[in-house]
């Protein structure tokens, strides 16, 4: 299996940073492909052994799934 990192550098505050990522309220304002899709949906419990679950939907309700780990 082929592995894929990413890497991302944001120039804010550590803490607003970790909020956006990892905060349901601020997951569905950015978790989406394009400006025709959403993200109407997201939960994230992250902590050893928890979970995340995020849906994306196009906006005209044609296509949804749930990205989840």
């Amino acid at each position: 299996m082929n592995l894929i990192e990413v890497e991302v550098i944001v120039n804010a505050p550590l803490e607003h940073v970790w909020n956006c990522f990892n905060q349901s309220q601020h997951i569905v304002g950015w978790n989406f492909a394009a400006d025709s899709w959403h993200c109407p949906k997201a939960e994230a419990d992250f902590v050893v052994g928890g979970k995340f679950c995020n849906t994306m939907a196009a906006k005209d309700g044609s296509f949804s799934f749930d990205f989840w780990g």
